[in-house]
């Protein structure tokens, strides 16, 4: 751990409630090529769930099988509908994507507005904040899982043209799977503007296949009534119980759709999700129902079954592609993840690469990449079929839509002052919904349910081990640094026992209120300070960015004369911090002299971890917080200093 990863303080926390920055596109114009970009990345998960949904709701070798009749398809055909009407349009599209951060979107956003909630009415929400936690790491779950059924799923197409090729479908999977995760670096834009047409013709081409299943059989449009699906739970509640642990598949990427708010804005993807997403994938569920009414027989590989024996090889051509960019959805929702919880003090400081000058939240997390790649090849190699993952795949979603649907009405509460009375009339039935899911995937634990709970339990876990650690070690150093004002005043009082050598010194420190590690270490074994010592403290504040005229504050630590300043630098969580660029625009004036920035020397106090004694946490959680610190990125590259001018002083600190 180095320098400027400390807590915030109270009086951070103070200044960050007083930012009103607004992301200017949540209110701006939608431009045609965000919309298109929107498509490319946000819609791949939710837009190609039509090839799997229905197919494994009748699926025969489920463990709770659903029969076949005519009430049961009106009811299951009825129950999508309205799942994906109540969740991903009311839930996440009309209500959740208003509780943006500052533009910023996802669970951890709507964490980051809990924290401010907690804040400002003076009582915190730990139970609130460990469930959205919680909900984060079950979302880098849902990234490792979609990615293996979405692309094997469209893969498996092969067999239903030729069954002779189901030996190929894992293998080309993984390969297909290894090229998607080498081409994110090229960032969000590159992949948007690439893989935005081809879901344009994806999303008519399902809508066409779906008119021509509906032709078959039209009175499929009369599921499109509420009451199909009220009285299949009414009255067939076993089957249809059973059935809403393979429906919940339907609106997978629900919660990426939130995610990747931050890159394309809300009123873009708001706009797509209505105009061309929503319809295209009801009409596919309506042509697959119709489908399966005109014979049962059709379940087998339902989706490709929509079209002519001629045009199946090309649909799996075109479905193969969709099903990479659906996991392009999760991917970019985990970078997002990530970064806002390394930038909150969930994770350590994680290589963040922006990838576009123009349009903030487009990020792309190297390690995080890679270590999804790992993973998702993994259980593509494990479990070798979309059907045995489906069983997996729903708890992660169901659990982490409940969670945000909560925290959203909680936040709602205190942001818009909604009256208790009619926030309830708008939480109970939502959220009933969801515990319905969340109930139905229960049965599926021993299937494979257990797979995105115990991926969740475990990022759960590093990411609170590494806050509480973050806590322990920032309390320590608190102690072994003592007060910044005490220190200044005893080098003021005796200048005699140190001597001040020409030139500027920069250290980096967590805050004001202790005296760096490093500066103490050079005045104590070294006996000398910088004629002009400058003090950096780095504050991540919970917004995207923040404006330059409210960047930096100078604080002279009391003393007008002695040389040594306090600059506070205050930067968004999507902002990469350059010290040199932004001690460039400290008014000379307020840091007593005019610094030699080119020629200055930049100190880092560098801590080196070590389980201890100390009853602070158990052993194993002690272990696990210093491996996890080896993930932190480099501190030079990571607030730009100049290499050949940066000295890192070392410490150790047991925790």
């Amino acid at each position: 751990m180095t320098d400027a990863q400390g807590p915030r303080g109270r009086d951070s926390e103070t200044a960050s409630r007083s930012l009103a920055v607004r992301n200017p596109r949540v209110d701006a114009p939608v431009p045609v090529p965000l919309v298109v970009g929107a498509l490319g990345v946000v819609f791949g998960d939710i837009g190609t769930s039509p090839i799997y949904t229905m197919q494994t709701v009748f699926n025969p070798g489920d463990p709770h099988p659903v029969p076949i009749s005519p009430g049961v398809v009106f009811g299951v055909v009825s129950l999508v509908f309205w799942s994906v009407m109540i969740i991903v349009t009311v839930t996440y599209v009309l209500l959740a994507m208003r509780a943006d951060n500052q533009g910023e979107g996802g669970i951890m956003a709507l964490i980051t507005l809990l924290r401010r909630s907690a804040a400002e009415r003076g009582r915190a929400a730990p139970a609130l904040a460990a469930l959205g936690i919680f909900g984060a790491a079950l979302f880098f779950g849902d990234s490792m899982i979609t990615p293996a059924i979405s692309v094997l799923s469209a893969v498996e197409g092969l067999k239903v043209v030729e069954p002779s090729l189901a030996g190929l479908v894992v293998p080309i999977t993984a390969v297909i799977i290894v090229l998607l995760f080498l081409v994110q670096r090229r960032g969000t834009s590159a992949v948007g503007r690439l893989f935005g047409p081809v879901m344009i013709i994806w999303f008519v081409t399902i809508s066409a296949c779906g008119v021509a299943g509906i032709t078959q059989h039209p009175d499929i449009l009369r599921a499109l009534s509420p009451t199909y699906a009220l009285e299949f739970l009414a009255g067939h509640f076993g089957v249809a119980f059973f059935a809403l642990a393979a429906i919940v598949l339907a609106v997978t990427g629900a919660e990426a759709l939130y995610a990747d708010m931050g890159h394309f804005g809300r009123r873009s993807i708001t706009r797509a999700w209505l105009v061309l997403v929503f319809p295209a994938c009801v009409l596919s569920y309506l042509g697959q129902g119709a489908l399966i009414l005109r014979d049962p027989a059709n379940v087998s590989g339902l989706f490709f079954r929509l079209v002519p024996d001629w045009g199946r090889l090309p649909l799996v051509g075109l479905a193969t592609a969709a099903t990479v960019i659906a996991s392009q959805a999760v991917i970019t929702g985990a970078y997002s993840v990530a970064s806002q919880a390394a930038k909150l003090g969930y994770l350590p400081r994680l290589r963040v690469t922006h990838t576009s000058a123009s349009v903030i939240g487009q990020v792309y997390v190297p390690w995080i990449n890679w270590l999804l790649m790992v993973s998702v090849l993994t259980l593509v190699f494990a479990f070798r079929s979309s059907a045995a993952l489906a069983y997996a795949f729903g708890m992660a979603v169901t659990a982490t839509i409940t969670i945000s649907t909560l925290i959203f009405f909680y936040i709602s509460h205190w942001r818009w002052r909604v009256r208790p009375w009619l926030l309830a009339l708008g939480a109970v039935p939502l959220l009933v919904v969801d515990l319905l899911f969340v109930a139905a995937n229960t049965t599926k634990l021993i299937h494979g349910a257990w797979l995105p709970l115990l991926i969740g339990l475990t990022a759960f876990t590093v990411m609170t081990t590494w806050q509480r650690g973050r806590q322990i070690v920032a309390a320590e150093r608190q102690r072994r640094e003592g007060s910044l004002h005490d220190f200044v005043e005893e080098l003021r009082d005796n200048p005699q026992n140190v001597r001040c050598v020409a030139g500027t010194a920069v250290f980096l420190n967590p805050g004001k209120q202790t005296a760096p590690l490093a500066m103490r270490a050079n005045v104590e074994h070294n006996h000398v300070r910088h004629e002009h010592v400058l003090i950096l403290s780095i504050l991540t504040e919970p917004v995207p960015r923040v404006p330059a005229d409210q960047r930096i504050v100078v604080d002279d630590l009391g003393y007008a004369d002695d040389g040594i300043v306090h600059v506070t630098a205050r930067f968004g969580y999507l902002e990469n911090p350059n010290v040199p660029e932004v001690l460039r625009k400290v008014d000379p004036a307020a840091t007593e002299g005019r610094m030699g920035l080119d020629q200055a020397s930049y100190f880092l106090s560098k801590v080196e971890l070590r389980p201890g004694p100390l009853p602070t946490m158990p052993l194993w959680r002690k272990r696990l917080f210093v491996a996890t610190s080896y993930l932190t990125a480099d501190a030079a590259e990571h607030f730009g200093l100049p290499r050949d001018r940066t000295v890192i002083m070392g410490s150790r600190i047991e925790v």
